[in-house]
Formats: structure tokens, C-alpha cells, sequence
């Protein structure tokens, strides 16, 4: 089974699968332990029926640590892997697997959010963003990444990019130069979608200069 501590001494392979230094990775951990105190808290007011036994009883979750669940989301969202594979890894069923990603898939992105690590995703947030960095240099540029062959003739076409050579979803990246952080990305457009037209198209407004 793949766990935190198997991997933690082998820093190489650590970052290769979840896309973050050991570092980066324990200063994210206490973010992560408090969205899933929020996102667990937001389950509990919208459940309908009293609980029928205390917080924690039943069957052990194979996830026991918030390392270990840290590092799961981060691997699946990192490698990709098809549910069956991704629950080989962490010796579980498929339908366990597919349950721990939708449920720790939101408390990823809150944790980010309590970071400050997401990017922006709206026009007008994107302004904000390189207003308040007036002193830096940014790049804007666009990224694919390769999906199956749509079955649709139409969406074949829609979807084939002439520069890959493939079926491939586009998205538009501005990110800071010197720090190489990404500050905005995005909606994601199909592959035939120019980079100019996807950024045209969010209605982007840069300062001055």
C-alpha cells in the first residue's frame, strides 16, 4: 500500500507523484486537516436525520491520516490514474477509491483556498491579481493535455489540435515569471480553440505597462 510514510524518505519519488516537495507538502498538511474539520462540519448541517450512532463508529476508514488522505488526493490528481489503478496503489476496491476522490476532491480545493494557492478562474479576478503585483512580469500562454478520441465526428473536429497532432482540451496559463507561480488559468476550451481566441474570449484586462 502506498502511504505517507513508505515515501516520505525517498524525496525524489515523493515529489514525482504528488507534485509538491516533502516541504511544500507538510505546509500544506495544516490547511488540509482544517478543511476537512469544515467541509465535515458542512456535511453534518446538511444531513436531514440525526445520526444513528456517535461521530467515528463503524468500520475503520483505510485512509487513516490526514497524510495519508493528503497524499492520496494529490496522487490521483497528479498521475491520473484510472480508479481501478489508483485503488490498486492504495489497496482498496474501485468503489472505495471512487468514493475517497469525491470526498476528499473538496476539501483539496478548500485547503488550497486557505492557502491562497488556487488561481484565479474570473475576468475580473484576474485584474485584481495583476493589479496588486504592478512590480512583476508575467507570461500568458497556452497549455494542452491529450483526451481520448471523441466517438462524435463533430467533436472530433472540435477537439483535434493541428499543433499536437491529437484530441486535446486547451487551457490559457498567465503566471509570474520569477516564481513561475500560475496566477490565472482559464476555462477549459477544446483543443481547435486558439490560444489567442481562448484569451480573447475571457475578456482579459491587463494594467498598464
Amino acid at each position: 500500500m502506498l502511504t505517507f510514510a513508505r515515501i516520505a524518505t525517498k524525496p525524489l519519488v515523493f515529489q514525482m507523484l504528488t507534485g509538491l516537495s516533502l516541504q511544500a507538502f507538510l505546509d500544506l498538511l495544516p490547511a488540509f486537516h482544517q478543511a476537512t474539520a469544515h467541509v465535515e462540519h458542512q456535511a453534518e448541517q446538511r444531513r436531514k436525520q440525526p445520526r444513528k450512532r456517535q461521530r467515528g463508529g463503524g468500520r475503520k476508514p483505510l485512509l487513516l491520516s490526514d497524510a495519508d488522505r493528503l497524499l492520496f488526493i494529490l496522487f490521483y490528481f497528479k498521475v491520473y490514474p484510472l480508479q481501478a489503478v489508483q485503488a490498486f496503489f492504495f489497496s482498496m476496491s474501485q468503489a472505495q477509491a471512487c468514493e475517497w476522490i469525491h470526498r476528499l476532491t473538496p476539501v483539496l480545493n478548500q485547503a488550497l483556498g486557505f492557502e491562497k494557492q488556487l488561481p484565479a478562474r474570473k475576468a475580473a479576478d484576474v485584474t485584481q491579481v495583476l493589479r496588486l503585483c504592478p512590480g512583476l512580469e508575467f507570461i500568458i500562454d497556452g497549455t494542452e493535455r491529450q483526451i481520448q478520441r471523441p466517438k462524435d465526428k463533430a467533436r472530433q473536429r472540435e477537439y483535434y489540435s493541428g499543433k499536437k497532432k491529437r484530441h486535446t482540451v486547451k487551457n490559457v496559463i498567465i503566471g509570474e515569471r520569477r516564481t513561475r507561480k500560475i496566477k490565472a488559468l482559464s476555462r477549459t476550451r477544446p483543443g481547435k480553440t486558439s490560444d489567442k481566441r481562448t484569451a480573447d474570449e475571457e475578456d482579459y484586462h491587463f494594467p498598464a505597462q
